[in-house]
């Protein structure tokens, strides 16, 4: 990853307010910070959600809560519970899609 020439920044999350986003099923809310080409997100997928894309965007994603499906386009599907990541770098060949059936609260940087 290649972090822009940025100033330190601070974000105080909780004061920033969260956008919505429909899924194949279900929602999802982004509170996101962007400057540059970085973007950092906190997002909240609610119980039932399924992407309504494939993303060949990389990213490095960490599960603060709950439990996220990634789906690969090969095949693989991967469980991530609390407390793990996925790191993967910009692929238009492979890209995924995230879904979870209870929910999950995840932390982004892309």
């Amino acid at each position: 990853m290649n972090i822009p020439k940025l100033p330190f920044t601070f974000t105080d999350w909780s004061q920033e307010q969260a956008c919505e986003y429909k899924g194949e099923t279900g929602t999802s809310y982004w509170w996101t910070f962007e400057q540059g080409g970085l973007r950092v997100r906190i997002v909240e997928y609610s119980p039932g959600f399924r992407s309504d894309h494939w993303c060949p965007r990389g990213h490095v994603l960490f599960v603060l809560e709950g439990e996220l499906m990634i789906e690969l386009k090969d095949g693989r599907r991967i469980a991530m519970p609390a407390a793990t990541s996925f790191q993967a770098g910009d692929d238009e060949e492979n890209p995924h899609l995230a879904y979870t059936e209870t929910g999950a609260k995840v932390f982004i940087v892309d």
